[in-house]
C-alpha cells in the first residue's frame, strides 16, 4: 500500500511538470527515488501509477480549455468549421505518437531508460531551447514582424510536423511539452498559441498513454500470484494522486502561458541544464536510480 503523502507529492510533481518544458520524467525519477519507491517488488506498480495520474493533467486541460474543446466537438458535427479544422489537426498531430508509442514502448524502456540517455536528453534539450529562443528573438528584431500563424490557421502539414516532433519526446528526459511548444514556435506560432496547441494535443497523447499503461499493467498481473497497481498500491492513493495532479496542473498551465508570453523559452532551457547536473550528481552518488523508471 502506498502512503497517502507519497501520492500527494507524486501527484504534485506530475501536475506541475507535465505541461512545463522541463521533463516530468527527470523530476519523477528524483522524486520517487527520494521517497524510497524504487524497490523491485513494487517498481512496476509505481511506474504504472506515475502514468495513470497523468489523468489529472488531462482533467486540468479539459477544465481550462473547455470552450476550445466544445468548439472542436461542434466542428465534428458540422457546426463550426474552425473547430473542425483544429480537431483534424489535433488528430493528425496525434497519429505518429499513437503508432510509434505502441510499437516502441518496450524498446525505449530497454535501450533509453538509463543514466546517460536521460541526462543527455535533459541537457541537449536545454541547449536547444536556449538557442531557439535566442535565434527567434534575433529574427524578430530584424524582421520586426509578428508570427502570422495562429492555432486556427495552422495547416495540416505543420500539425503533422509538430506531431513528429512530439515523437522525439519518447526519448526519456526530452519532454513532450518542450518538443511541441518549441516546435510550434519554430513553425510560426506565438509561444502562447504553441502552448495551447501542445495542451490540446496532450489530451489524446496522455490519455492514450494512460490507458495503454493501465491495460498493460492489468494484463501482466492477471495471474493468480500477481497483484496489479490497485491491489498493490491501493485505490485511494491513486485517486488522491489524480486529484492533486489535476489542481497542480491547472495552476501550472495558467502560470506557463503568462510566463512564456513575457520571458520565452530560454529560462526553461537553463533550468533543464541545472536539472541535468543535479540528477547526474544524485545518480553518481547513488541517491537516485534511473533503471526501471517510467
Amino acid at each position: 500500500m502506498m502512503e497517502l503523502w507519497h501520492a500527494v507529492i507524486l501527484g504534485l510533481v506530475e501536475g506541475i511538470t507535465e505541461y512545463l518544458p522541463v521533463s516530468s520524467t527527470g523530476h519523477l525519477i528524483i522524486t520517487k527515488s527520494l521517497l524510497g519507491l524504487n524497490s523491485e517488488e513494487t517498481r512496476a506498480s509505481v511506474d504504472a501509477f506515475l502514468v495513470v495520474i497523468q489523468g489529472g493533467a488531462i482533467l486540468a486541460v479539459l477544465g481550462l480549455y473547455w470552450k476550445r474543446i466544445k468548439q472542436m466537438l461542434l466542428g465534428l458535427i458540422g457546426r463550426d468549421p474552425v473547430g473542425l479544422r483544429l480537431a483534424i489537426n489535433i488528430v493528425i498531430a496525434f497519429i505518429p505518437a499513437a503508432i510509434l508509442g505502441v510499437l516502441l514502448d518496450e524498446k525505449i524502456e530497454y535501450y533509453l531508460f538509463h543514466t546517460w540517455p536521460v541526462i543527455a536528453a535533459l541537457a541537449l534539450g536545454g541547449v536547444w531551447m536556449i538557442w531557439l529562443d535566442y535565434s527567434q528573438r534575433k529574427r524578430a528584431e530584424v524582421q520586426d514582424t509578428a508570427p502570422t500563424v495562429t492555432i486556427e490557421t495552422l495547416t495540416p502539414l505543420r500539425a503533422l510536423a509538430i506531431g513528429l516532433l512530439q515523437c522525439v519526446a519518447m526519448w526519456p528526459g526530452t519532454s513532450r511539452s518542450m518538443m511541441t511548444i518549441a516546435g510550434g514556435t519554430m513553425l510560426g506560432l506565438k509561444p502562447k498559441e504553441a502552448a495551447e496547441f501542445s495542451f490540446l494535443l496532450g489530451l489524446p497523447t496522455l490519455g492514450g498513454a494512460c490507458c495503454f499503461k493501465l491495460y498493460k499493467n492489468l494484463m501482466e498481473t492477471s495471474g493468480p500470484d500477481s497483484q496489479n497497481m490497485f491491489e498493490q498500491l491501493g485505490w485511494v492513493p491513486t485517486i488522491v494522486g489524480i486529484a492533486v495532479a489535476t489542481v497542480s496542473a491547472a495552476l501550472a498551465v495558467k502560470w506557463l502561458v503568462s510566463f512564456l508570453t513575457k520571458h520565452g523559452l530560454a529560462p526553461f532551457g537553463w533550468y533543464r541544464l541545472v536539472l541535468s547536473a543535479v540528477l547526474l550528481v544524485l545518480i553518481l552518488t547513488k541517491v537516485v536510480s534511473i533503471t526501471g523508471a517510467s
